[in-house]
């Protein structure tokens, strides 16, 4: 059985935002030793750790840690699912998971945890279920946005938090039927000191969020040529490994007619989950070369690729790497425009940053590296690996694409606004040196 104790809320100061108790079997104190633990930890804390008896276990949303302590041996993975689970009731309630949001909407916080819990024990963590019982109504925290399409027919990313709410005045407010689909794909790429691809994967999903009064069925269409579990199909085929399913998804018409029969829930949820395992065209190819200059001077030079068409972008990417530590003096040459570079001494870390790095281009950043003592064999060892963080909108590598999103319904009074976005982002990309 999984029981919790005690549930907390911490800011990333260390304030206890929300705080609730279920057993009275541990200190109060446990959320001071909870983030005194982790502010302390040699890099990132784990997700469940033990301090003097006590069980920590925790998700880390916005900056924010939502915790849940036990004394019980329970099952780390059950009690880090249910933290997972509330946090997405609370973002279809609230609208963004932000500390102003939380802090704002903390009576009604109160009221989902304690029909989400029962002394300490989970009871119901469906957003459908729960509208029934929660009578509060949130209060609206705007969230900067940005858009991430071209031309007239997009919106501001920040069009999808909007809290899922029941009450009158909310009802008012949004007076928009939408539903909003995003295809979300993670990057995992580990490439060799040539450049060449060594591993590379995509997790992926297709998520929803229905702001539909009548809570109406709808029908998606996938790729014509989609094909799942089996490889060795035409170039420019949409290949899946494999893929699960969301309960309430229809799969008749699925291996036929690429198309999911759906009575989307209230809230966000994941309608498939998807992988792919086989080889792919990674969307920025890095490149390193290290020489040595002299016994106390290295020069390296790291290249990077945008195999993207010219019409995607990746945005505020972040190239790290890590130099020796017997580093005493680092200069870097980056191209002009919106790029930099920042040596960070404590860490042994150079820092390259790219606003806006347009598919096509090609750039390179020089790293000049001053040792405080000659070289020795081991040195060479110590460069790297290079790591890269991006996220690319409107561009997925795996070809799957939405054809139709109708909702079946056609006797529906209300006209539907569908919106979908596709956006790539990096999960492990990394190359050797």
């Amino acid at each position: 059985m999984c029981s919790i104790s005690q549930f907390f809320v911490i800011s990333p100061r260390g304030d206890t935002i929300i705080r609730q108790e279920y057993r009275g079997d541990i200190s109060r104190d446990a959320a001071e030793i909870f983030f005194r633990k982790v502010k302390f930890w040699k890099g990132d804390a784990p997700p469940a750790f033990n301090v003097d008896g006590v069980n920590f276990l925790s998700v880390k949303k916005n900056g924010l840690y939502y915790v849940g302590t036990t004394k019980f041996n329970v099952s780390p993975s059950l009690v880090i699912e249910l933290l997972g689970r509330l946090t997405r009731v609370f973002k279809d309630y609230c609208g963004v998971l932000t500390e102003e949001s939380i802090r704002k909407n903390f009576v009604l916080i109160y009221e989902l945890l304690d029909e989400c819990m029962d002394f300490g024990v989970p009871q119901d963590t469906s957003t459908q279920l729960l509208k029934t019982y929660v009578h509060n109504a949130p209060i609206i925290v705007k969230k900067s946005s940005f858009n991430l399409g071209i031309g007239k027919k997009t919106i501001p990313s920040s069009a999808v938090h909007k809290p899922i709410s029941f009450g009158k005045q909310v009802r008012k407010n949004n007076k928009k039927n939408e539903i909003f689909v995003d295809i979300l794909e993670r990057l995992t790429v580990l490439f060799n000191a040539s450049g060449s691809v060594v591993n590379s994967s995509i997790e992926g999903c297709i998520q929803m969020k229905s702001y539909l009064s009548g809570n109406p069925p709808l029908r998606l269409a996938l790729n014509d040529d989609l094909v799942v579990g089996k490889r060795g199909g035409s170039h420019g085929v949409c290949v899946l490994d494999s893929c699960n399913f969301h309960e309430c998804a229809n799969l008749d018409q699925f291996e036929s007619e690429k198309l999911l029969q759906l009575t989307p829930p209230a809230g966000e949820f994941v309608v498939m989950n998807y992988r792919v395992d086989g080889e792919f065209k990674p969307p920025f190819s890095v490149v390193p070369v290290l020489k040595e200059t002299s016994a106390f001077m290295f020069e390296l030079q790291i290249k990077v690729r945008a195999n993207m068409p010219s019409s995607n972008y990746g945005g505020q990417m972040k190239i790290t790497c890590p130099v020796p530590q017997g580093t005493s003096t680092i200069g870097t040459v980056t191209p002009a425009g919106n790029q930099s570079a920042e040596y960070k001494e404590k860490d042994k870390v150079v820092v390259w940053s790219i606003k806006r790095f347009n598919g096509g281009e090609e750039h390179t950043m020089t790293i000049r590296c001053s040792l405080s003592k000659s070289a020795t064999s081991n040195v060479k060892k110590e460069f790297g690996p290079i790591s890269v963080e991006f996220e690319i909108p409107m561009f997925n590598v795996s070809n799957l694409m939405v054809r139709y999103l109708r909702i079946a319904d056609t006797h529906a009074k209300y006209k539907p606004y569908r919106w979908v976005r596709y956006v790539t982002q990096s999960d492990s990309y990394v190359c050797r040196i």
